[in-house]
């Protein structure tokens, strides 16, 4: 099924025409993703080792060297199995709409559309927070920058929110104009976003002086003041949490990917084989390269990334070289978040699911792409941005939001599956599948999802304070309130739950 402004070549495979029939969609947008442009786009929306690098205040105060080492390992293996099991569900439904169809597939027939409908709103508001969050994270380190160049200046809060606004707005220029160029896009940011890592590891490993081995790998922080040293590093287990979530970023680019049956699941797969590397490699050189914890953490430019690079260079113009470097990376990951967000946002729209859907989920023929939801997208983040005017801990807080509500809608969509397993009927097939260990898989990453779930939420220091709360909880469940009340009074009426157009009998 196809919309009649869809040339031939842009529709795809046998296969994606079949899916598209299944799940009783039409094809409005081109297929013009491939594997590498796919994988791409997935690994610089993760920007794994840059986002872990930009967030290293967190997790060297709670956790230190060590516990940023460590619980970098645990979530890599944990969210292998995560990553397993959404990209054997990209491959039974590859369809934008990514967790909250599934939902709507496999959990049980009495609670699918209420159930669909709140993973909707939950991976919405997370990938909507989630542009916030990694522009918030791009204006800190130019802010950084900024100081270590001029020591005198002090950030105001709306600098920042200015800062946010600018590579908002800098990203919807490629996701709108660009947008027909966007594969080979990421293509290039791929290139980039491999290139920046070993310009950067290569100053650090040659010109940096090393820590002792045993300090970097024994060497735990409790600067939160948390009961044990334990517990410190799984509170800071947010730093790697954030650095690999949003695997499901491909799935939701399905629509606009060639033979996405098969393509969605080996590029999720293969994400976090480049990303978890690339972020194992370098976290462990920066903690090499620390220097003396107190000091990088008591810096002038807020920033120990920032601090570490000058003290290995000793040059202003090396620092403000790497640093830009990431910067640039960073950008890159907000111009795939945000074709991520608006597809989840016309998906969701599509199947009614939200306030003014019809607008939302409209294609303009000649562009091919949903343009509203991607200028919507925008218009959330500058007002998001606000937030920073009244309190820098809270918009903190967005990024963590964005981690949470993209865990919740993980472990619900996994949670539909396994049940599935057990109580039938036989799952849809699928040309990328796990196997008979598929089961065992799910249960492995619910286990490890509900971990970091829970973590997501602490605070940064166990004496909290309005300036040491952690925002997230109370942003979690006024969205999820929202989201309800609308249900009960509209969406009840509207939502399509998109099982009720799936064929899979016929």
């Amino acid at each position: 099924m196809t919309g009649t402004h869809i040339s031939v070549n842009s529709i795809g495979t046998a296969y994606d025409q079949r899916d598209m029939r299944v799940m009783g969609k039409l094809q409005e947008l081109r297929r013009n993703f491939r594997f590498i442009s796919i994988l791409g786009f997935a690994c610089t929306l993760m920007s794994t080792w840059e986002i872990v690098l930009a967030s290293t205040a967190f997790a060297l105060e709670n956790g230190g060297s060590a516990g940023l080492i460590w619980t970098f390992v645990i979530v890599v293996v944990g969210y292998s199995f995560v990553f397993g099991s959404l990209a054997e569900m990209a491959s039974m439904a590859p369809t934008s709409g990514g967790q909250y169809h599934w939902v709507s597939e496999f959990a049980p027939r009495r609670f699918q559309r209420l159930m669909s409908y709140m993973t909707g709103w939950l991976c919405v508001w997370g990938w909507l927070s989630g542009i916030a969050g990694v522009c918030f994270f791009t204006a800190q380190l130019i802010e950084a920058l900024i100081i270590l160049n001029h020591p005198t200046f002090v950030p105001q809060p709306y600098h920042a929110t200015l800062l946010i606004i600018a590579v908002a707005a800098f990203s919807i220029f490629f996701n709108t104009f660009l947008a027909k160029k966007l594969p080979l896009v990421e293509a290039i940011l791929l290139l980039i976003h491999i290139a920046g890592f070993f310009a950067i590891l290569i100053p650090l490993w040659t010109l940096a002086p090393r820590a002792n081995a045993k300090d970097v790998f024994t060497t735990f922080n409790n600067g939160g003041g948390w009961n044990s040293e334990g517990t410190s590093a799984l509170v800071g287990i947010l730093t790697a949490v954030i650095s690999l979530t949003g695997s499901d970023s491909a799935a939701h680019m399905s629509e606009e990917t060639k033979d996405a049956g098969v393509v969605l699941p080996r590029s999720i797969m293969w994400s976090i084989v480049v990303n978890g590397s690339l972020g194992f490699i370098m976290l462990v050189t920066f903690c090499f390269t620390l220097g003396d914890l107190d000091s990088i953490l008591q810096t002038p430019t807020y920033s120990p990334l920032v601090q570490v690079f000058f003290n290995t260079t000793n040059s202003y113009a090396g620092s403000n070289v790497m640093t830009a470097i990431i910067i640039i990376t960073l950008i890159a990951s907000a111009i795939s978040t945000i074709a991520t967000c608006s597809r989840q946002l016309w998906a969701f729209a599509r199947d009614k699911g939200l306030p003014f859907s019809s607008i939302l989920a409209h294609v303009y023929h000649g562009w091919d792409i949903p343009l509203n939801a991607i200028f919507m997208s925008f218009i959330v983040t500058a007002i998001l941005s606000l937030i920073n005017l009244g309190s820098t801990v809270a918009i903190q807080a967005v990024a963590s939001l964005s981690a949470s509500m993209l865990l919740t809608s993980y472990m619900v969509s996994i949670s539909t599956l396994l049940l599935r397993r057990y109580t039938g009927p036989n799952l849809p097939t699928r040309r990328w599948s796990l196997g008979r260990w598929g089961a065992v898989v799910n249960i492995v990453a619910l286990c490890f999802l509900s971990v970091f779930w829970i973590f997501s939420f602490f605070p940064p220091t166990a004496v909290v304070t309005t300036t040491t709360m952690n925002w997230n909880s109370l942003m979690f469940a006024i969205i999820v309130v929202v989201a309800l009340v609308y249900y009960l009074l509209k969406a009840r009426h509207e939502y399509v739950g998109p099982v009720m157009l799936v064929k899979r009998d016929s």
